[in-house]
């Protein structure tokens, strides 16, 4: 059932994007005149089609993308009366407009959605500090269960989300960090985060937690096994209070978790408390990789405070405009990361194996769509966004190649010679070809990791 779900969500939500991004494209060449010979979604052989007006309307084979076919003499031969509508005979401008129009639908889809989101009112989660490893980034530096995050680097820290946002967004700069908390006695206190050597594969949403900082509030007992975990084939079970791992006690889940991570491959002796009565296991985590580090698991999750965590939740409502202006915030938060992670990347300073390909933006799309209807439609903000973005980079194929090519053409005051965009497209192809092939590996990594 999940699989289905996975791929009925992935197909609408590819269906959505690419239909709206296409449209952009299809909407501003009609305004401007141009004559549209085809709207395709999909490439490859149509599987249905119809006519509606004087442009074909198909769903095609491969749904990985689309395209709109303009009347192009570069593309066949046009008769006298219709020149004026041809693409090619256009204004520098209106060329601009019609390519633009593309990745700018895909933003006003993510702005509008964002909106709708607002309007109905969210929930936040306060960005109080439940639980801190031991040995990491966060312990060294001073955090303290209990902390609530005020202001990273003077911004005020207004929810859980946005700490993490923020701190992503300094650990890629490699920043050292000043941190305002408020501890639970009322005292405000600053702690220093120095990113200046963090492991650039840690850098992804799972950042907070890899440093030691978790909102989450943990009781003190195994919480689901995984059927065929280390945990469960040796015999623990859900619900077992913790105890000891070898002769080091471990009464929560944080001093466990460090002291099975600590043990890959390792003959260990579990001791946990059952019904009040100590039950002794052997088992050997599995190695994992992680970044640079080999740590064990044993297919345990921790048991959550259900109560401690609804105290965190905190209702925020938004009028009309304010819902809005959130919507402007979010969508130009969310571009302007993006294109800071781009950056890093492109310098060293992020790894490539952050890039997400169609298998990880499908299992994407069908968790977001298990979590409810709010999950999934902030999914399709964060892909619809992502494909702006994408689309606008100055890579020959994409948008933003052929507006670098319109952009050329102004400062020279003609166009580019055939033989130098001929060149260009096979350097755009080769760039999103290897791109691809990178993006693909790193979901088949991520799916045998797992």
């Amino acid at each position: 059932m999940s699989i289905l779900i996975t791929l009925l969500a992935f197909a609408l939500a590819i269906g959505v994007l690419v239909t709206v991004h296409e449209f952009g494209h299809y909407w501003v060449a009609r305004r401007c005149g141009i004559k549209v010979l085809t709207f395709s979604i999909g490439f490859g052989k149509p599987l249905l089609k119809w006519q509606r007006g004087e442009t074909q309307w198909q769903l095609a084979a491969i749904p990985l993308g689309g395209y709109v076919r303009m009347l192009d003499e570069r593309e066949a031969p046009v008769a006298e009366a219709e020149l004026a509508r041809a693409f090619n005979r256009q204004t520098v401008g209106k060329r601009i407009a019609v390519v633009a129009a593309g990745p700018i639908a895909n933003f006003l889809l993510a702005i509008l959605v964002y909106w709708a989101i607002f309007l109905n009112g969210v929930e936040v989660l306060t960005p109080r500090i439940g639980s801190v490893a031991p040995a990491t980034m966060a312990a060294e530096a001073g955090f303290l269960p209990g902390d609530t995050l005020n202001r990273i680097d003077g911004e005020e820290i207004e929810s859980w989300a946005a700490a993490r946002l923020s701190l992503i967004e300094r650990a890629a700069a490699k920043a050292r960090v000043q941190v305002e908390v408020s501890r639970p006695n009322g005292g405000v206190v600053n702690r220093e985060l120095d990113f200046a050597q963090i492991d650039k594969e840690w850098i992804d949403g799972d950042l907070a937690g890899r440093i030691g900082l978790s909102i989450a509030v943990y009781r003190h007992e195994l919480g689901a096994l995984q059927p065929d975990g280390a945990a469960a084939q040796a015999g623990l079970r859900a619900g077992d209070r913790l105890w000891k791992v070898g002769e080091q006690a471990t009464p929560d889940w944080v001093s466990f978790a460090a002291a099975i991570r600590a043990r890959p491959d390792q003959a260990t002796e579990i001791t946990v408390l059952r019904a009040g009565a100590p039950v002794t296991v052997t088992l050997r985590p599995k190695a994992v990789q992680d970044g640079e580090l080999r740590i064990g698991r044993i297919g345990a999750a921790p048991a959550v405070d259900i109560e401690a965590m609804q105290s965190l939740r905190k209702p925020v409502q938004y009028g009309v405009f304010s819902a809005l202006c959130q919507s402007l915030q979010q969508t130009w938060t969310t571009t302007a990361l993006s294109l800071k992670m781009m950056w890093r990347m492109l310098t060293g300073n992020v790894s490539v194996k952050q890039l997400s390909g169609p298998v990880a933006i499908a299992d994407y799309a069908g968790q977001s769509a298990q979590y409810g209807l709010r999950a999934y439609l902030e999914f399709l903000c964060l892909i619809s966004i992502s494909l702006g973005v994408m689309n606008l980079l100055p890579v020959p194929v994409l948008d933003g190649g052929h507006l670098m090519y319109y952009f050329a053409e102004i400062l020279r005051g003609r166009p580019l010679s055939e033989r130098a965009m001929e060149l260009g497209q096979r350097v755009g192809v080769g760039l999103l070809a290897a791109l691809m092939v990178v993006a693909v590996f790193n979901d088949l990594t991520r799916l045998v990791g797992s």
